[in-house]
């Protein structure tokens, strides 16, 4: 089994050794990066399996280095930041990040992140066994981390592959293995991120975004105002 990659991309010594003392342990091999330019460059020499990413570096900011990850490839990604504003957390959820930490952390959870997040993303890898989720107009294959929009009879000429993060691959499993029920997004949050989440819920409401226009949302994820959400599509 081939080591895990990780790129840090921070401008700070200091949370560059820090972090880097916490993840080698782990058996990660951990790639560091001072700011923007060399990050993106780090990005693609060495394809990491996970990126923790700062938000304020000089040149290039951790937004622009995002926005640029995120049209080469689904690669999760963790922000860390020191702004206190909810709003500029949710603008870099919105561009594509998976998750955010607000500096200063403790790097045992930054840690413990990092490996809840690469076990959802290994689950499908070892699953031997191909566990399929097929409604109306999605079907989802749990293994393979695999989403098809309008593949079920009795047109599935019309099925089209469609690229989710981690993060909102693992939402609309969550949805989908509850159809029919509402999930708050506290259980969400729980199902998903899987600890003990300190963060805006308002997390999850962005990542569904993200999930209705990529599915192209006819209304099969249901919103229920003040509660949270539910899968409506239609067993076949």
């Amino acid at each position: 089994m081939s080591q895990v990659k990780i790129l840090l991309i921070d401008d700070e010594p200091s949370i560059r050794k820090l972090v880097s003392a916490y993840l080698t342990p782990e058996g990660y091999q951990v790639y560091t990066a001072v700011d923007g330019l060399e990050g993106l460059k780090a990005f693609r020499a060495y394809h990491p399996d996970l990126v923790v990413l700062d938000l304020m570096l000089p040149g290039m900011d951790g937004l622009e280095v995002l926005a640029q990850i995120r049209r080469e490839s689904e690669v999760y990604v963790i922000l860390l930041t020191a702004r206190t504003e909810e709003t500029d957390k949710i603008v870099g959820l919105s561009v594509g990040a998976d998750d955010y930490v607000t500096k200063p952390f403790s790097p045992r959870e930054l840690v413990a992140r990092i490996r809840a997040a690469l076990r959802r993303m290994q689950t499908g890898a070892v699953d031997g066994e191909r566990s399929m989720l097929v409604f109306s107009h999605v079907r989802i294959d749990t293994s393979r981390r695999q989403v098809w929009v309008n593949s079920a009879p009795p047109q599935p000429s019309e099925s089209r592959l469609i690229e989710l993060t981690a993060i909102e691959f693992d939402l609309l499993s969550a949805l989908a293995e509850s159809r029919g029920r509402v999930l708050s997004r506290e259980q969400l949050l729980e199902k998903v991120w899987g600890y003990d989440y300190f963060g805006d819920v308002r997390v999850v409401d962005v990542h569904i975004g993200h999930v209705r226009q990529k599915l192209g949302d006819d209304g099969f994820i249901a919103t229920v105002r003040g509660v949270g959400y539910r899968f409506d599509d239609e067993v076949i």
